[in-house]
Parts: structure tokens; C-alpha cells; sequence
């Protein structure tokens, strides 16, 4: 019986003594980590690496060409002074400015007409298969792509008012895109047609999401549609307008290809936001240092915005 025994356990796997395996063993668990590594190195290097140097030649003199004097914190005094100077506006306080404007308007207006169209989606009408698609494609273009083609179509020489002049309403003039006063608003324009849609297929997936067991006891209470998405949907996609703002937000600080492409940078700068200053003043106007200030600016804006969202999220997960 012991003999049958002792063959029993070293026939098992546990008690295979083959090196080969234990090899194979050993590969098999380190090659994910192989894979991953180069991609996690660059990350290291190109993304974070890349960042720490940014903050270190904000607080340099750097000027064509990268400087390793420290200096202190000159650039960022010097971005504080502009920040004041309203009268005539200096390119940063422009910047800012167009930064609130732009924000506020591009966030709002697609929270907005993202919920409108998602519940009106939801709403299971005829032809819902091909409006989503519809709403969804322009994100599916870049913003240079974007850019352009509002560009032209708001042109007062090419696009719409050119076409209305042609059809006969030649008192209609709209020339925003050349007026330095409201050359910013052409930026949120297309900005709201660009993410609407996708801003909307995100409402739509937490509509769907929400049980409609607890709508038809509400409906069976008395409460009206108005009462309904009041007080138990839109509480509900609190979660979603969350992301949304996120998505947002990170979308409108970055958005440099978008007013170029558009606006140039608008009439004397007037539709620079501060990657547009970020850009002009580090690879232009030979200014690394303060421009390097302007992108840690922008790091600490979007990092204000993110963490709390992230705080908050890990907060309320089960442990």
C-alpha cells in the first residue's frame, strides 16, 4: 500500500521534478511583464519624465534654448503681473479670459444639449438607429478636421453668409470669425457640434442603465415627466455628468489644433487660450521659461478638476 502511495504522489503535477517546466513556468508568468515593459518605460520617460522637466525650466531663465540656472519662481511672477493687465489686456490675461469664456459655454452648452438629446433618444422614437450615428460622427473627426470646415462655413466671403447674400438676404451679416470681440464664441460653436454627441452617448447609456422599475413606481405615484427626470433621473446620472465634465474640461484646456485651424489665433491673438500662449511664447517668441510656466498652469488647472472626481469615486466604491 505505502508503495502504491508513494507512486500516486509523484505522478502528481505538484511533485514534477522536470526543470523544463519549472522554465516554462517561470516565462509564462514573466512574459506579461516583458510585453508591458517598454511601453511602461516610455510612459516613465516621455509623459512623466517630460513633466518634471517642464516644471524644472519654469523655474529657470530659459529662453531659445533650455537654461539649468534656477532662477526661482520669475516666470510665474511675471504670468501674475499679466494676469492684471487688462488696459491694453496682455497676451495671457487674453488667454485666461478666452479660458472662462470658452470653458463655461463649451461645458454647459454640451451637458445640456447632450442630456436633451439622449432623452430624446431614449424616448424610443422612429429612426433612432441612424440620429445616433448622426450625433456621434463628429467626434469621430479630429479638430484640425473640424476646425477647417467650420472655418469656411463661417467665412463671410464662403459660407453662410455669402450663400444667404446669393439667395437674396443681403441685410444678414455674421463675421464673427473676423470681429476680435466675438471670434471666441466661433471656438465654442464648434466645439459644442464636435462633443455633443459623444456627450450624449453617455447620457443615453445612463439612461438606459437606470432601472425602470423604480420610473414606473414613481409614474404610478402621480409624479409628472417634469417631476420624474427632476428629482429621480438626472440624480441618478449624477455619475454621468461627472465623467462628462471631465471629458470636458480636459477637452477644452487642450484645445490648441482647434483654434488654429479655425481662427489662426483670431485677430491679433484675441482667440488665444493658454495653449495657444503656451506654444507661441515657448517655440516663437523664445520665452521657455514662461511658457513652461503657463503649462504647469494648465497641469495644476486640470489636475484641480480631476482629483476630487477621483477622491470621490474611489470614496464611494464598496471596500
Amino acid at each position: 500500500m505505502s508503495t502504491v502511495a508513494e507512486t500516486q504522489i509523484k505522478l502528481t503535477p505538484e511533485h514534477d521534478a522536470r526543470p523544463g517546466a519549472s522554465v516554462r513556468s517561470r516565462l509564462q508568468d514573466l512574459l506579461p511583464k516583458i510585453v508591458l515593459a517598454p511601453s511602461f518605460a516610455a510612459t516613465i520617460v516621455f509623459v512623466y519624465g517630460f513633466i518634471l522637466w517642464t516644471i524644472y525650466l519654469s523655474f529657470t531663465n530659459s529662453k531659445t534654448f533650455p537654461s539649468y540656472d534656477i532662477t526661482g519662481p520669475r516666470a510665474y511672477q511675471r504670468l501674475w503681473r499679466w494676469t492684471f493687465e487688462s488696459d491694453p489686456p496682455s497676451s495671457w490675461y487674453t488667454s485666461i479670459t478666452n479660458m472662462g469664456i470658452f470653458g463655461f459655454l463649451y461645458i454647459g452648452i454640451c451637458l445640456a444639449l447632450g442630456l436633451f438629446l439622449a432623452i430624446l433618444l431614449d424616448q424610443k422614437i422612429r429612426g433612432e438607429g441612424v440620429l445616433r450615428p448622426i450625433y456621434l460622427y463628429p467626434m469621430a473627426l479630429s479638430f484640425i478636421v473640424t476646425g477647417v470646415a467650420w472655418k469656411w462655413f463661417l467665412d463671410p466671403g464662403l459660407g453662410l453668409e455669402q450663400t444667404l447674400h446669393q439667395w437674396g438676404w443681403t441685410s444678414f451679416h455674421f463675421d464673427w470669425i473676423k470681429n476680435k470681440d466675438f471670434v471666441i464664441y466661433t471656438v465654442v460653436i464648434a466645439g459644442v457640434w464636435q462633443a455633443s454627441g459623444f456627450i450624449m452617448a453617455m447620457f443615453l447609456a445612463g439612461l438606459r442603465g437606470i432601472d425602470g422599475e423604480i420610473m414606473k413606481a414613481a409614474q404610478i405615484d402621480g409624479a409628472s415627466t417634469f417631476q420624474l427626470y427632476r428629482r429621480i433621473v438626472i440624480p441618478l446620472l449624477r455619475p454621468v455628468f461627472l465623467s462628462a465634465f471631465i471629458v470636458l474640461a480636459h477637452l477644452a484646456i487642450k484645445s490648441y489644433d482647434l483654434v488654429v485651424a479655425l481662427t489662426s489665433g483670431g485677430p491679433g491673438g484675441s482667440a488665444w487660450l493658454p495653449s495657444n500662449f503656451m506654444y507661441e511664447f515657448t517655440f516663437k517668441r523664445n520665452e521657455m521659461a514662461v511658457g513652461s510656466a503657463s503649462a504647469v498652469i494648465m497641469l495644476m488647472t486640470l489636475t484641480a478638476i480631476i482629483v476630487p472626481y477621483l477622491y470621490s469615486e474611489l470614496r464611494e466604491k464598496p471596500r
